[in-house]
């Protein structure tokens, strides 16, 4: 399975924009907004489309110090188990196979490690540029 990416010193570094300049720190929640639109459209573009429920079920949510991607929610509460599987149903009659990595999130994860992280380190980077912060 996939691990989320964590930032050691962000919280600091956002403590520390917002002294520079209160607006500094959502220049960041756009970036990870933009990082995090990497996962979604690669699971969106991979979820079988019947209603379309599913797809947009799945969405980012973010502050300035962290973002996370959901799927599910009371319009597509079946949006978990299109990901993973398990047995619903009466008597647990319908059945998916169990997949612990997921078929879509996590697999827009692995996917797009990279890419998120390339979209992240832009993001700190371009806000120590407009806090006036040199950085090698």
């Amino acid at each position: 399975m996939a691990e989320t990416i964590k930032i050691d010193g962000l919280d600091q570094f956002v403590r520390n924009l917002r002294k520079i300049d209160n607006d500094l720190p959502k220049t960041l929640r756009v970036g990870f907004n933009d990082a995090a639109k990497l996962v979604v459209d690669y699971a969106q573009s991979r979820v079988p489309h019947k209603s379309g429920k599913a797809a947009k079920s799945i969405r980012a949510t973010s502050t300035r110090s962290m973002v996370r991607v959901s799927e599910g929610g009371g319009r597509a509460p079946y949006m978990p188990w299109l990901d993973f599987g398990g047995k619903v149903g009466r008597a647990r009659s319908i059945h998916r196979p169990f997949v612990k990595e997921g078929r879509f999130l996590y697999a827009g994860l692995a996917a797009e490690h990279d890419k998120i992280l390339a979209a992240v380190t832009a993001s700190l980077l371009e806000a120590a540029a407009a806090a006036g912060v040199e950085v090698d």
